[in-house]
């Protein structure tokens, strides 16, 4: 069985950092209903360096809804197609890119450069779900390893940033339609807070994808029900 590091092959590796997103609340305000344009900033760690790794986990793509430094800029309503689905939650359906998923109702969209959706709360800055993808010649998320060892894998080098101490929680295997996909909980402390976090990826349409939503550990008994239902709703399709 093939290893996750020697699949996912990419140019750069985004590391974004939840205390940079808090920073967002001394610079800038949100009103509800606005969208933003967000642009996110590299960040290179030395632990991270090329030196000190082996090829293809140094060079897996950031997807964690850990959202990076925050460049605030006026953008057009968003395009995104959402309706009613759940009681409590909106539905998106990407007929481009073959996905779908639930959030709360309430929680806005904004655009993450490298990001392909991203929507949060405006007042809690570590509710959030995101959406990303990167192409593989892979046809099962199962040919990558196991769920713990794909989960450990996108932790340390994707998910949480090289500041923060990530502990994996679970990690699972179920089916839909047909398809694998494995899901895992984890958390990632830093100085000030931990988040608490679910994640589900899976491989379809030439493109791993990979869904997180989570939240401050304060309110993970609050949030855990409805963040449970945003990762269990996420499907791909074919397209």
């Amino acid at each position: 069985m093939m290893s996750l590091q020697n699949t996912l092959l990419i140019d750069h590796l985004l590391l974004p950092s939840a205390s940079n997103q808090l920073g967002l609340y001394r610079h800038g305000h949100y009103r509800r209903g606005v969208t933003f344009l967000v642009k996110s900033e590299q960040v290179h760690a030395a632990s991270d360096s090329p030196c000190h790794d082996d090829p293809g986990r140094r060079q897996l793509l950031a997807i964690g809804a850990t959202l990076a430094p925050w460049l605030f800029l006026p953008f057009k309503a968003s395009t995104s197609f959402a309706a009613e689905n759940k009681k409590g939650f909106l539905s998106v359906t990407d007929k481009k890119d073959g996905y779908s998923f639930l959030y709360p109702f309430g929680w806005q969209e904004v655009v993450i450069e490298g990001q392909d959706k991203v929507f949060k709360d405006v007042i809690e800055p570590l509710e959030s779900v995101s959406v990303n993808m990167i192409p593989t010649g892979k046809q099962d998320i199962r040919d990558l390893g196991s769920p713990r060892e794909v989960a450990e894998t996108l932790m340390k080098k994707v998910l949480v940033p090289p500041s923060q101490k990530s502990k994996l929680i679970e990690a699972s295997e179920h089916d839909v339609e047909g398809k694998a996909y494995y899901t895992f909980e984890f958390t990632a402390q830093a100085r000030n807070f931990t988040r608490h976090a679910l994640t589900s990826i899976c491989i379809g349409n030439g493109k791993f994808y990979t869904l997180t939503t989570g939240a401050n550990e304060r309110r993970w008994d609050k949030m855990k029900d409805r963040l449970h239902t945003v990762v269990d709703s996420f499907q791909i399709f074919n397209v």
